[in-house]
């Protein structure tokens, strides 16, 4: 049985976030209690913008990559896109390949098929090849292709590694490796997916077909100091929306305002050098640089006020006081709160605006790009924080506004699913599942084919494919499961409570991972499945709490073909003569595994007294989903809760209860899935009750119903 537990905070604790951010002492306690505290954090709770997301030319590599893509399209070479089979792989490579094509490139894809092993192949680098191709661009793979790149680089393939697994120790010889994992890779979060990795690719290709591209600007702010006798000199310089260089200078002035140093002595007179200068009050600026340098140095300055005015009205007239002060990221960032970086941040929103009103196309590339990195992000459980919350928030956005892209929209219709009240469930429990079975059943081609195909007829054709692929799926994992139970209860046994490992040549290579997955939620244990194909042993790991997968496998020793993965979801393949191996290699380091990851404890978000348990407080939902990894569902409690209505409800399996619990100026439906056989032995009409439950906005037909999920209702004391 689940131990509920509520952390205490404390009114020094909640002030400072009521206070900075304008919460309410209920949402700013849940923030506490998840040890969400700093600006930085909340900014991706708080905001939706996606002009909050990372620059892509953060990455310390794009620019390298975005030129040898620029080379391959100025001297006519042949591109190929190499991705997973998975939606995170599907998904990226659509992204990155249609933004090639529509750059003129001579691009194809390839993906791993029928029993292909995960990552880049020798037999894709020589079909390649043969074809006179130059240039392999693998994405959501390639980290762990040692071998398979050094091939390629001996035929005279390059290949450029996009990826967001693990690294090893050891990198493959890639001209160029963008993962935000390596440790200077530049960017600020790790933890994005190779969809999203495709698209800041392709977001920083479109921005290098603008004049702005390789573009060095220098914003300047001069501020004169009366009391100190002094001017204070900032600048940044910008490229690529990244700022590069920053300089901040004191010039000194004595009692009859003449200047304390040489001119030439300033660092300010050689970082303006040869620079496209803006300030945001031109003709001031001028005059003050005029008293410092004389007429005889003379800057051109452009006017920012007069040209981000033309794209954003509300600014026209500000001073850029009133500028830095009206900056959304300087509430959340201190480093933000200078009037420069409130004029840097500005005009990397003008920059943005600009590019998108010269190009119509882009806003509808971007919100297309966006409905498949919100679904790499969840398909792949990519963790919701950061920027992973704003892409998908904004894909299911776009989705509602403008429904759903190509492909996407004829699986929608398949599975019913409609984009008005669409939610991050419905990706994850729908449309996800179904991408993927193409990929598990060794058909990932048709996923790929129906985001990418221009024909209507032959989408819907493949939509339905899908839609029977995911059908059979489901059938197999549950055949599979049910043929191993005995075999996953004595294995947990035997290896302590610790880890499930089981191996079964008759199991699909594709539902590895599935089976591996409902073990651990089942079992709450680290679990490994392996099948077989040919003379090759091939498994898979999930993990979870503190427990990494990959290290795991890399502490087994040199076992594997290759193996990869994320911290949770690891994959792997060893010769069949290392299977004693890899299983006494797994005994010997069982020790590894805590077994307190047994999930046997869960925090509350609050306690709610009966007074708050309204409508309202359904509102929460929207500052914290999209709910998933790192970010589970508003866990709440109440005490002394009369319940006034009781049913069993289900269809084919009347299994569940659907209850309605009176708060005295509301009654409040909920469903307590699984335990109608509780109704009349310990739970009856009439009686109060202490609950812990979620939050639900349940949509059906075209109708919500605002309700609680029940997890837990004992009798109350109170």
């Amino acid at each position: 049985m689940a131990v509920w537990k509520k952390t205490s905070v404390t009114q020094q604790q909640i002030k400072p976030l009521c206070d900075n951010f304008n919460l309410s002492e209920l949402l700013a306690a849940i923030f506490v209690r998840r040890g969400i505290t700093e600006g930085k954090e909340l900014l991706y709770y708080l905001e939706e913008d996606l002009r909050f997301q990372h620059q892509c030319f953060t990455f310390n590599v794009m620019e390298d990559v975005v030129e040898r893509i620029l080379q391959a399209k100025e001297e006519g070479e042949k591109v190929l896109i190499f991705g997973d089979k998975d939606v995170d792989g599907i998904t990226s490579t659509a992204i990155l390949y249609s933004q090639l094509k529509r750059m003129g490139i001579d691009v194809q894809w390839r993906i791993p098929l029928g029993d292909d092993a995960y990552g880049l192949s020798i037999e894709a680098i020589d079909d390649f090849a043969a074809q006179d191709g130059t240039l392999i661009i693998t994405v959501d793979c390639g980290i762990s292709n040692i071998e398979e790149i050094h091939h390629a680089n001996d035929l005279g393939v390059e290949v450029i590694v996009t990826d967001h697994h693990n690294p090893r120790e050891i990198l493959p010889e890639a001209i160029i490796i963008l993962d935000p994992k390596l440790p200077d890779s530049g960017y600020p979060f790790c933890d994005i997916s190779g969809a999203a990795i495709a698209y800041k690719i392709s977001k920083a290709l479109r921005f290098s077909q603008t004049p702005l591209y390789n573009a060095e600007i220098c914003i300047l702010n001069l501020e004169e100091d009366n009391q100190n006798k002094c001017i204070w000199a900032e600048c940044i310089k910008i490229k690529n929306l990244i700022q590069t260089k920053s300089l901040r200078e004191k010039i000194s002035f004595d009692s009859e305002g003449s200047k304390q140093s040489s001119i030439y002595d300033l660092k300010l007179l050689s970082f303006l050098s040869n620079q496209v200068i803006y300030a945001w009050n031109a003709s001031e600026t001028k005059s003050i640089l005029k008293n410092i340098f004389g007429n005889g140095i003379d800057f051109s300055i452009m006017d920012l006020s007069s040209e981000i005015s033309k794209l954003i009205p509300s600014i026209n007239k500000k001073t850029a006081l009133q500028i830095s002060k009206m900056s959304t990221l300087a509430k959340y960032n201190e480093d933000e709160k200078s009037i420069l970086k409130g004029l840097s941040n500005l005009y990397i929103t003008y920059c943005n605006l600009l590019i998108n009103s010269k190009n119509s196309d882009s806003v509808k590339i971007e919100n297309e790009e966006m409905q498949l990195v919100a679904l790499a992000a969840l398909a792949d459980i990519m963790p919701m924080k950061n920027e992973n919350r704003l892409f998908v928030k904004n894909g299911i956005s776009s989705f509602k506004k403008f429904g759903a892209c190509n492909g996407i929209a004829e699986l929608f219709l398949k599975l019913n699913l409609r984009t008005d009240n669409l939610t991050a469930s419905d990706l994850s429990w729908t449309v996800i599942p179904s991408l993927n079975a193409a990929g598990r059943m060794g058909q990932a081609d048709k996923a790929l084919k129906l985001l990418l195909s221009e024909s209507e007829d032959e989408r819907e054709m493949l939509a339905q494919q899908i839609f029977e692929l995911n059908e059979e799926r489901k059938s197999m994992v549950a055949l599979s499961a049910k043929k191993i139970q005995k075999r996953v209860e004595q294995s947990i046994q035997e290896n302590e409570e610790k880890l499930c490992i089981i191996v079964d040549e008759e199991i699909n290579k594709g539902l590895t991972g599935l089976i591996a997955a409902k073990i651990m939620q089942d079992f709450s244990v680290p679990s490994i499945i392996i099948s077989k194909i040919g003379n090759t042993y091939c498994g898979s790991m999930r993990s979870f709490g503190n427990f990494n997968s990959t290290l795991f496998l890399e502490s087994l020793g040199d076992i594997f073909i290759n193996y990869g993965g994320h911290d949770f979801a690891s994959g792997f393949s060893f010769s069949e003569d290392k299977l004693e191996v890899f299983l006494n290699a797994v005994k010997q380091n069982i020790k590894n595994i805590d077994k307190q990851n047994k999930i046997n404890e869960q925090a509350l978000d609050a306690q709610i007294p009966l007074n708050y348990l309204n409508p309202d407080l359904f509102d929460l939902i929207e500052k914290f989903s999209p709910y998933g990894n790192e970010n589970k569902e508003l866990l709440f409690m109440s005490q002394a809760v009369t319940l006034c209505d009781a049913a069993i409800i289900g269809k084919k399996e009347p299994f569940h209860l659907k209850l309605s619990f009176d708060t005295g100026k509301f009654k409040i439906p909920a469903v307590y899935w699984s335990e109608a056989g509780k109704l009349g032995k310990e739970i009856f009409v009439g009686k109060k009750y202490d609950i812990v439950y979620n939050l639900d906005i349940n949509n059906f037909k075209g109708n919500q119903v605002k309700q609680l999920i029940i997890k837990d209702c004992i009798s109350s004391s109170c």
